[in-house]
């Protein structure tokens, strides 16, 4: 399909004429065509097509569809029905009454190009400057970060069911990809094993005879591999997809002693879940946990503007395999945000995105002032509400030197590196000074007291922000975050962001993009019909409570 750029039409009179009669108050397509026009048009997607070949549909179209489809949670076919039938979605798309619209695959070979090409964020971006000319979005105001999980677009299966169904994928590939090869090497026994879907409830149940299957499973893909790696095997067979996947589960799920193929279980060692490959059908997708929930899939954090005066519009979207923790998403989104200047002045989170290293970097690379809960000090000092934990210790950061509660100044000071990479100083005191010392119960239970602070800027920045936690300024400023949890709740509810449409982090990315623009769309839409923000909703109880009584 090929690009010719052409001029974006008018809207006909005819569509014009009947969608007024229709529709005499408008509605949200209607009215953001004629407030913010087409978002972008084809010389944005130049890059995207070839310049000769059968002339492709017009992708500025294409691009207006498929934010449509996620204002209304629509599949490629029930959009493509839309275009061929709705008033309302001519009128924005500029088309004739009697249009016939287009197939609804087209609409999936216009997303494989903006992946393709790296144009995931096109749309959205395009959104986000209009709303920056128009005044709705500005840079050096307040906005807050939230995240949820995603599930991958495949079953949740455990290590068992994973490998079996790693060897019926590979055999299933192959078995199209070179037929006569694969009969040669294939064992009569395979057929029974892996010639339909290897599921939990035909597997044993008993722990012995599971890890017995497990290794005739490893035995079998060992057999196989060792078949595609001879040097006799065509090269390329090797370059299939589901071979690598094979080659990679098997180096996860087994090992070979003394020439034998051997399950692993936790004392041999397993991959971290960040790269544990969970599904052969999605091999980006990973185990993930927090608190009680556990997916297999990914995560997504959406950041937003929650000024009082202009519209609450999401202007970041972080994508990240689902293991990754919250607090590695925060430089990204500062470093997005300053590429599209539109860093805020304050950036409202929860724990996970902060921490004393983060607290600095925000402000020292980006002027951005991370508001949010620091994390407690679990020590049993902090926990008893008379112990004296590392915040009662003044440290004197010039002479290298801490003073304990009862006035007695520290032995050592020695720099180190935590478990956690962190840099870190350790400050011991005297055991002469801590034994006989009147205070020693609500210290220490050792010899002597250590304690372990962050070096100088983080330790003064984490102290500083564990101060304002106190005051009623940051109650204040820290409730906001409470509607970025509407907006995952909206994205969840309206447009599915919660389960990947696609396969792949990339195809998935674009759709959290999507949801994303469809509900900055949303929000416009609202804004302009001064449509009031929805407030917290509240349980029957609460409200009776927060009630006065009655005489």
């Amino acid at each position: 399909m090929s690009l010719r750029p052409q001029p974006i039409p008018p809207i006909p009179d005819e569509i014009a004429r009947v969608a007024r009669a229709a529709f005499p108050k408008g509605n949200i397509f209607m009215l953001l065509r004629d407030e913010i026009g087409t978002l972008t048009d084809d010389e944005d997607f130049a890059t995207l097509f070839p310049s000769h070949g059968q002339p492709a549909e017009a992708p500025w179209r294409l691009g207006l569809v498929t934010v449509f489809q996620f204002v209304e949670g629509l599949s490629d076919r029930a959009a493509a029905d839309a275009v061929r039938s709705r008033i309302d979605w001519k009128y924005a798309l500029s088309l004739e009454l009697t249009d016939p619209g287009f197939d609804s695959t087209v609409l999936c070979e216009f997303r494989a190009r903006l992946v393709g090409g790296g144009a995931e964020q096109l749309l959205f971006d395009k959104l986000l400057d209009i709303c920056r000319q128009r005044k709705w979005l500005r840079a050096r105001g307040r906005q807050r970060t939230d995240s949820t999980h995603v599930l991958a677009l495949v079953r949740a299966v455990n290590r068992l069911e994973c490998v079996g169904e790693t060897m019926r994928h590979a055999l299933n590939s192959l078995a199209l990809a070179a037929p006569e090869w694969l009969r040669a090497q294939s064992r009569a026994e395979w057929v029974e094993r892996y010639g339909r879907r290897v599921d939990d409830y035909h597997l044993p149940t008993g722990k012995d005879a599971r890890h017995a299957r497990a290794e005739v499973i490893g035995a079998d893909g060992d057999v196989l591999l060792s078949a595609l790696y001879d040097s006799q095997a065509p090269a390329w067979l090797r370059e299939v997809p589901a071979v690598e996947t094979l080659r990679r589960v098997w180096v996860q799920q087994f090992y070979i002693e003394a020439g034998w193929v051997h399950w692993r279980t936790e004392a041999e060692g397993l991959p971290p879940s960040r790269l544990f490959i969970s599904s052969p059908y999605e091999t980006e997708a990973r185990y993930a946990r927090k608190q009680s929930t556990s997916w297999v899939g990914y995560k997504v954090h959406l950041t937003e503007t929650c000024d009082d005066d202009a519209p609450h519009l999401i202007t970041h979207v972080e994508t990240a395999a689902g293991p990754v923790a919250d607090g590695e998403a925060t430089p990204l989104i500062h470093q997005s945000l300053g590429d599209k200047a539109l860093l805020p002045e304050k950036h409202i989170v929860d724990t996970g995105y902060l921490d004393a290293e983060l607290l600095v970097r925000s402000k020292q690379d980006y002027g951005v002032a991370l508001l949010g809960p620091t994390r407690a000090d679990y020590k049993w000092q902090a926990r008893a509400a008379t112990g004296f934990d590392a915040s009662s210790f003044r440290v004197d950061w010039g002479s290298e030197q801490a003073t304990c509660p009862e006035g007695r100044t520290s032995l050592s000071w020695t720099p180190a590196v935590d478990k956690r990479s962190n840099e870190v100083v350790k400050i011991k005191f005297s055991m002469k000074d801590c034994q006989p010392c009147a205070s020693r119960a609500k210290c220490t239970r050792a010899n002597r007291r250590t304690i372990t602070v962050r070096r100088q800027d983080q330790y003064v920045a984490l102290q500083a922000a564990r101060a304002r936690e106190k005051t009623t300024e940051y109650e204040t400023e820290y409730r906001r975050r409470a509607g970025i949890e509407g907006t995952l709740s909206q994205g969840i509810r309206a447009c599915g962001l919660r389960r990947s449409r696609y396969r792949g982090e990339a195809k998935t990315h674009l759709q959290h993009v999507l949801t994303a623009a469809a509900i900055n769309l949303v929000r416009i839409y609202h804004w302009l019909t001064g449509t009031p923000v929805a407030q917290n909703r509240q349980s029957s109880f609460t409200k009776l409570m927060g009630q006065p009584a009655h005489a």
